[in-house]
């Protein structure tokens, strides 16, 4: 009988989580942001700024796999913020980019963004932001902590919240 609640529970909670709308794809109040914003909007620069987006991906996760909360994600970006810059530095060096860039781990700001429906408001976010050149161009971001991540759309300037449990619900429901 146990079993048979238990069961019963779990598919409860995934039906309902399967059919929570778009509101839930909201970033969080308390939420660490990634963002890398490109020299301009000219091909090289955007491709520069997906391989230095591509590197903090890599990098964040492995720095931030096993954080249970917030503080200490914060404290281990902090912690790590001179190893950040200098893979950074490696990687802008590898690609031979001939410009400067800015590092900030803090409040910065983010510009309002209407998507699917969904008004992300402008403001100041904690966020760790990575600005090449200008930073005139298109932006790439994504949320650390929690796990949501915004994804560029390929053939236009808008992006795409995600939250992964969402999708695995959807994908097998």
């Amino acid at each position: 009988m146990k079993k048979i609640l238990i069961i019963a529970l779990v598919l409860g909670i995934i039906i309902s989580l399967g059919k929570i709308k778009a509101e839930t794809n909201m970033i969080p109040n308390e939420a660490i942001r990634l963002r890398v914003v490109a020299n301009s909007d000219s091909e090289y620069d955007q491709r520069i700024k997906m391989k230095v987006s591509d590197k903090l991906q890599q990098d964040m996760y492995q720095l931030l796999k096993n954080t249970k909360g917030i503080e200490e994600a914060r404290k281990t970006i902090n912690d790590n913020l001179s190893i950040i810059n200098q893979n950074i530095k490696d990687t802008l060096l590898k690609e031979n980019y001939p410009l400067n860039y800015k590092i900030h781990f803090g409040d910065n700001y983010f510009p309002a963004k209407e998507y699917k429906g969904i008004q992300y408001e402008a403001g100041y976010y904690e966020s760790l932001l990575v600005t090449l050149g200008e930073g005139k161009g298109k932006n790439w971001w994504c949320v650390l902590f929690p796990p949501l991540c915004l994804i560029e759309a390929e053939e236009s300037d808008e992006v795409e919240y995600k939250f992964f449990v969402q999708e695995l619900i959807e994908k097998y429901l």
